[in-house]
């Protein structure tokens, strides 16, 4: 009698065993949500126009230089490049690759007076070089030192504007042509990671993300602009593109730098 007790007991223990670790469990969900909006800022810091006043014979010989006219600042979360393209009205409207000319000095009738003046008769010069150029072999950049004047003959493209297609100033430059950083999107190694120059080191030449920008124009004497050229060194003076004798007709003209930063895709 004893034993059926002991039994019983020992059932009635383990029953209230398994009663005590059962769990209720209730469930709700919560989603979350993120959105990774991608940011392609440019900072600039420049006047809102460089003016290259001629009025000396010094200055048609030795050009004028406008120090640290420019200065870009870059913020992306995105892989990007950036590039520098020269425009006018008349390039936009496609009658050429020439400045735009506001006034007009004297009658304008002279012999050889010209006034198409190329566009990439304007030098600039980036301090902080381009660490991920393309595959082309001739300049990635504006790097380069401002060539001497007394090596006018030797002008080779290396800081001249580069010029897009007529009306095409926010197509990105193909292989081969300048970019301030990165290149053409379909080389895979041409292109600069996200980033800020808020959080890269300094001075400028360490960081990909700050750029200081010097300008020269050069008129020469006469004024045929010597150094006008493209990115492969071909001359584009106003006497090789036109005749001896020919020279810029005196006057006021503009054009302008667009500076187009974009997603490296």
């Amino acid at each position: 009698m004893k034993k059926i007790i002991f039994i019983v007991v020992v059932a009635a223990g383990s029953i209230l065993a398994s009663n005590s670790y059962a769990q209720l469990i209730d469930e709700k969900n919560v989603t979350i949500t993120m959105d990774l909006q991608p940011i392609l800022q440019l900072n600039m810091t420049t006047p809102d126009q460089i003016d290259f006043v001629f009025d000396e014979i010094p200055e048609y010989i030795g050009g004028i230089t406008k120090y640290a006219g420019t200065v870009l600042k870059v913020s992306s979360s995105v892989s990007w490049d950036l590039y520098a393209a020269a425009s006018s009205n008349a390039h936009l409207g496609g009658v050429g690759d020439i400045w735009d000319q506001q006034v007009i000095y004297g009658a304008g009738t002279s012999a050889g007076a010209r006034s198409d003046l190329p566009l990439n008769l304007l030098e600039m010069h980036q301090f902080g070089p381009n660490n991920f150029p393309g595959t082309a072999t001739n300049f990635a950049d504006y790097s380069g030192a401002f060539r001497p004047v007394s090596g006018l003959g030797t002008n080779d493209g290396q800081n001249n504007v580069y010029v897009s297609a007529a009306g095409t100033p926010y197509v990105s430059p193909p292989d081969g042509e300048k970019y301030i950083n990165g290149g053409e999107a379909a080389i895979a190694t041409a292109l600069v990671p996200g980033g800020s120059y808020l959080t890269t080191l300094f001075p400028v030449g360490t960081s990909d993300y700050y750029f200081v920008i010097d300008y020269r124009v050069l008129p020469g004497l006469p004024a045929i602009f010597p150094l006008a050229s493209d990115n492969t060194g071909a001359v584009n003076d106003l006497v090789t593109s036109g005749a001896v004798g020919d020279y810029a007709q005196p006057g006021v003209y503009t054009m302008d730098v667009k500076y187009v930063l974009i997603e490296n895709q």
